[in-house]
């Protein structure tokens, strides 16, 4: 019963907010700052470390910004995907670790009465950026969910980035946060190099994306939230050099309720063979 007691406080808090207000428009609010990063040509670049968190309510950003500058896994993270955040968190971090960041809003959330989405920080040049509504709204607070995505140049090439948040459990059943992988996958189609980092409330739902061929590093990892590994990253023409290339940081200044995630990774030459070559088109309809 003990497991279910996280899920049925979850519920009765749903039951007791209300509904939120969500943002229907494909365009914004959108929110873009911090430190702008030179171009570079680094041929071919560093390894890429990433780093995803969801910072509940974006409550604790001060604890947010020490764990992500003194944890060692963290600090100096190449690109950062962030979730459950507002502007001013995002613009705090970001100024914080002198990356730049783009932040869409999904919903003014009902147990805050503040906006409620997702931001990618990048100490890469952010070439384009834009919101993708994921279908279907939670069961009670009629909130919707949204990745944000970015293409970021790295040296001479783009990644196409996304940083993701799937309904929870209370919220959407297994088929609708399929649905909603499915949408983030339909956009990531058209890219050679592709990271997803995010809350998924869910770990089997990795096997949609791996079932598109994408390698799953964090399969393996330590809980991240409670009692399951609910926080992944997901690669498409990328690799990651081992088991000990992701982790999970326990230690984290109470900032959130989730841990964060990291991964250390490089670019897949072009044309080489890799279990994350992107998958035939026809395999996401």
């Amino acid at each position: 019963m003990r497991r279910f007691l996280p899920v049925l406080a979850s519920l009765v808090a749903s039951l007791a907010c209300g509904t939120g207000v969500n943002y229907t428009s494909a365009i914004g609010p959108r929110y873009i700052g911090g430190v702008t990063p030179a171009v570079r040509d680094d041929v071919p670049p560093p390894p890429l470390r990433l780093v995803t968190f969801n910072i509940q309510y974006a409550q604790a950003i001060d604890s947010a910004i020490a764990v992500l500058r003194s944890a060692e896994p963290l600090r100096h993270a190449d690109i950062i995907t962030l979730q459950e955040m507002d502007a001013p968190g995002t613009s705090r971090i970001a100024d914080a670790l002198g990356m730049s960041y783009v932040y869409y809003p999904a919903t003014i959330h009902p147990a805050t009465n503040r906006d409620f989405g997702n931001a990618i920080l990048s100490r890469w040049p952010i070439r384009d950026d834009h919101k993708i509504i994921l279908p279907h709204l939670a069961r009670f607070e009629k909130t919707q969910r949204i990745a944000t995505a970015a293409t970021i140049l790295v040296g001479l090439d783009t990644v196409r980035v996304y940083s993701v948040h799937l309904g929870t459990i209370v919220d959407e059943g297994p088929g609708a946060r399929r649905d909603q992988v499915h949408a983030v996958l339909q956009d990531a189609a058209r890219y050679r190099r592709v990271i997803v980092g995010g809350d998924m409330n869910s770990h089997g739902i990795g096997n949609e994306f791996r079932a598109a061929g994408y390698a799953w590093p964090t399969e393996h990892n330590p809980r991240t939230a409670k009692l399951w590994n609910l926080d992944h990253i997901f690669l498409c023409g990328l690799t990651i050099a081992d088991s000990a290339s992701t982790g999970v940081v326990q230690q984290i200044r109470h900032a959130s309720d989730h841990r964060p995630v990291w991964a250390l990774v490089s670019l897949v030459p072009l044309g080489a063979s890799s279990p994350t070559s992107p998958p035939p088109r026809g395999r996401l309809n």
